[in-house]
């Protein structure tokens, strides 16, 4: 069990912030990734798509011998997180990208806490209802941002076009005020630092990478199932091949990256 890879999924290149906070944590961890670009962005839609998508996805990640699934989308960890438990109850350990943050929020005295993120995760109201149930005293701003994803997924970070439409999103008025800034996808760490230069780096901005990552250690090591054979191999798998996604995978890891199409749709 404990030379089992740990199975990640997202929709496309995001879940890889998750996947590479996970590698600086926990090193001697083998990983199974799988972006479901052929579906991306999971954003756009509906509730049902998304369990659906997550549910055959936790299954190949079963058929591929994970000791745990991390749902590494806010998307899917708003709407498909509590089905996968029920349907996936004593064959697997799940972890999702919400709760840790939430869980992390009731440590900190914010007053006010913006949340971004795509239409699916802010429709759903899972973070303000969450954050709101363990800090009731907390306000919480959510605004959609639809088009980061598509924009972070087409390669257009770093440049004119996506500093405005960063811009555009988070100068708007509701955010005023706020101390924190949850990114509510895990696309956006990649131009986190851009989110960031928008508040004069004044708020604390929070992805849940890392966060997510320290809670899986814990339960790794609370379920003994960390690795210390010393045996690590990484496996990347997408529905749909994209030339960004291999980019990206090897801006994060380097060397050579095993990547291969898994058309589990057909």
């Amino acid at each position: 069990m404990k030379e089992q890879p740990i199975g990640i999924f997202d929709s496309g290149v995001g879940g890889l912030t998750v996947a590479h906070a996970i590698k600086q944590i926990l090193p001697g961890e083998s990983l199974i990734y799988f972006g479901d670009t052929a579906h991306l962005p999971y954003g756009d839609k509906s509730a049902e798509s998304i369990r659906y998508y997550s549910q055959r996805i936790t299954e190949f990640l079963l058929e591929h011998n994970s000791k745990v699934v991390l749902i590494a989308c806010n998307s899917a960890s708003a709407s498909a997180f509590d089905s996968l438990k029920k349907e996936f109850e004593g064959k697997t350990i799940l972890i999702d990208v919400i709760n840790p943050v939430v869980n992390y929020l009731s440590t900190r005295n914010f007053n006010k806490i913006g949340v971004i993120g795509t239409k699916r995760t802010i429709s759903s109201g899972t973070y303000e209802q969450k954050i709101k149930q363990k800090s009731p005293l907390t306000t919480v701003i959510s605004l959609a941002t639809p088009l980061l994803v598509p924009m972070i997924e087409e390669g257009f970070i770093f440049d004119d076009i996506s500093n405005a439409i960063i811009r555009t999103y988070l100068t708007n008025e509701s955010l005023s005020g706020i101390q924190a800034l949850i990114l509510g996808c895990t696309h956006y760490p990649i131009i986190k630092n851009q989110i960031s230069k928008i508040f004069n780096f004044n708020i604390e901005v929070i992805d849940s990478a890392r966060i997510v990552s320290m809670i899986l250690r814990e339960v790794l090591d609370k379920n003994n199932l960390l690795n210390d054979t010393g045996n690590v191999k990484d496996q990347f798998f997408i529905s749909d091949y994209t030339t960004y996604f291999e980019k990206i995978a090897r801006m994060f890891f380097e060397g050579e990256i095993n990547l291969k199409k898994a058309d589990i749709w057909s």
